[in-house]
């Protein structure tokens, strides 16, 4: 007779208990319905230690299910400790700002009040943001507006301003000169302001961001993936990579051939482009697109991103999966993290610390020179940006900042090996001994890089021209990828141009949908759209890179404003502190 087995049962937590737990340091993660205190796993992760962070004290379920393969999430059970009943209202994660009250000193728990459903309730919260909507009131702390978030700045604009002739003037030729019926002398005043407007735009364009609504999207959003599952959707098609390998050999032979008639600057524009179509199937790889299997895809990727290309898949996945969770959040996001070249937001115009890099990204004399003309050098910037790849994949791999314990401890010498074969076949091989002369190789260098800009080009386009703001920790997964994410219209033969970044959007829904089916997936995203009233972004190819260029010279002008403001206040003597934007 066959033994039944019994699943095992957690005892019932309470979210003041799960929130002490947090307070003491310890990683506790919601994931369908159960408790994860992931702290073991945390060097074992081969996404990286932040992605998991930056979930602490919210319900993952959807972020986990839509990165990770079923036998990850399977794994994923041994670190229950325990179950929740009901809905769960997130925390601010303690990465984020999030401030987490511990335990009483006799070990007794505080008690919590429930609200009129039964619910447990969460601290109370002081909105200091007095002119956002009053969808925001009820919602838990903000990491920029409410009293216990990090970000906080309490800025009063000195009464004196008032009295001056002499301030009067100068604000005047400042709002006559950017249209501004009022402007705050204090310029990091103006730029809380521009904040909050941002926050309501949002607000007023995307759904309500309160629990009871949200959780339908949710809902909806699950069906649609058990839709998507049915319909084969992730399944790879594998005829589609015979496509792409005959593609690569293609541009490498023609750049083989080239090489050997000594035209290099032909070879080098066939070396660009063949690593522009390789970084599609290293994306792809990445995220366990191809045959679903975790190593097999790692070493897919690896081949691909280190051995043919110099970069490494570890140090992109460790930065791609905090991208996915903290989609273009100015302080945790690495992907929009560009100072002193690029700012998307005027946020980054106050000197941010950033919680990826671990440091702070200052606004300072470089910054300044190259964000009041980032407009104008945006594409010649792009056209280096292979080089930055270069040296954060050596930054990953030297200082070890990858799991050096678990399924993905090997990796990073795996990498190393590739490191060395490329530098080899690519710098020894192919550039020292088979391009002659100084000025050819420096020329074939550059070429072959400057090639790969569209790469590049494509990649930002996705998300530096949608929203920066932090709706709060309420806002669904599904409705934050779809209003910090745009898809690129384009026509089905130019699909392999694309890679699949065209899809980015639908990527960010569900990260590890084959590429070749995502053209596929679009009408039921757009339907899923319009049935819970979350606007699709759309754009062609020219129209995004409009919107791209239009919204960096719009922080260029913030910059702008904010020079003259502390300009302003210099000349009168009142120099402002900023030592207190460094949080």
């Amino acid at each position: 007779m066959a033994k039944l087995t019994k699943e095992r049962t957690y005892p019932l937590m309470s979210r003041r208990e799960i929130e002490a737990q947090i307070a003491d340091g310890r990683h506790m993660v919601i994931v369908d319905g159960h408790v994860l205190k992931v702290d073991a796993f945390m060097q074992f992760h081969p996404g990286g230690d932040k992605a998991m962070k930056h979930m602490v004290g919210r319900d993952a379920t959807d972020e986990v299910n839509g990165l990770h393969s079923p036998e990850a999430r399977a794994m994923m059970n041994k670190y229950r400790v325990g179950r929740i009943e009901g809905r769960w209202n997130n925390f601010l994660p303690p990465i984020q700002g999030g401030k987490f009250r511990k335990r009483l000193e006799d070990g007794a728990m505080e008690l919590e009040e429930e609200d009129d459903s039964g619910r447990l309730s969460a601290p109370a919260v002081t909105i200091t943001a007095d002119t956002l909507s009053s969808k925001l009131e009820s919602r838990p702390p903000s990491p920029v507006f409410d009293v216990d978030g990090s970000a906080l700045r309490k800025r009063q604009v000195k009464e004196s301003m008032g009295s001056s002739a002499a301030s009067i003037t100068s604000a005047s030729s400042l709002e006559e000169s950017h249209g501004y019926e009022s402007l705050p002398l204090d310029g990091m005043a103006h730029l809380d302001i521009l904040t909050r407007k941002e926050i309501k735009l949002d607000l007023d364009k995307y759904p309500a961001v309160d629990q009871d609504t949200q959780e339908v999207i949710v809902e909806k959003y699950r069906k649609l993936h058990d839709r998507i599952k049915a319909d084969g959707l992730y399944d790879c098609n594998y005829y589609a990579y015979v496509i792409e390998c005959s593609r690569y050999i293609t541009f490498f032979g023609l750049m083989l051939l080239f090489l050997n008639w000594k035209w290099y600057i032909p070879s080098a524009f066939f070396l660009g482009v063949f690593w522009h179509q390789l970084v599609f199937s290293a994306h792809d790889a990445g995220h366990m697109g191809i045959t679903h299997n975790f190593q097999v895809d790692t070493i897919i990727g690896i081949i691909i991103a280190d051995f043919l290309g110099g970069l490494s898949l570890g140090w992109w996945k460790r930065s791609h999966n905090v991208h996915h969770i903290v989609t273009n959040s100015p302080e945790h996001d690495p992907d929009i993290e560009h100072m002193p070249f690029f700012a998307i937001s005027h946020r980054f115009l106050e000197s941010l610390r950033s919680t990826y890099y671990e440091r702070i990204m200052p606004y300072d004399a470089a910054a300044k020179f190259f964000i009041s003309m980032q407009h104008n050098l945006y594409y010649v910037i792009m056209l280096f940006g292979r080089f930055n790849l270069y040296r954060l994949s050596m930054e990953y791999l030297v200082l070890g900042q990858g799991p050096k314990k678990g399924v993905a401890a090997w990796h990073r010498w795996f990498e190393f090996a590739g490191q060395v074969f490329f530098w080899y076949w690519f710098g020894y091989e192919l550039l020292y001994k088979s391009v002659d002369g100084g000025w050819n190789r420096f020329w074939f260098v550059m070429v072959s890089h400057m090639v790969t800009c569209p790469l590049h080009v494509q990649i930002t386009l996705s998300h530096f021209a949608m929203s920066t703001a932090d709706l709060g920790v309420d806002e669904s997964f599904p409705q934050k990828m779809l209003r910090t994410t745009m898809d690129v219209d384009c026509p089905t033969w130019l699909d392999f141009f694309h890679g699949g970044l065209q899809f980015q959007a639908i990527h960010h829904l569900f990260p590890r949908i084959p590429r070749h089916n995502l053209r596929k997936t679009q009408r039921l995203v757009q339907e899923f759209c319009d049935d819970v009233g979350i606007p699709y972004a759309l754009f062609g190819f020219v129209d995004g890179n409009k919107e791209v260029i239009g919204r960096l010279g719009e922080v260029a002008r913030q910059a702008a404003i904010l020079k003259k403001c502390q300009g302003v206040m210099i000349g009168e003597g009142r120099v402002e502190d900023h030592h207190h934007q460094h949080h």
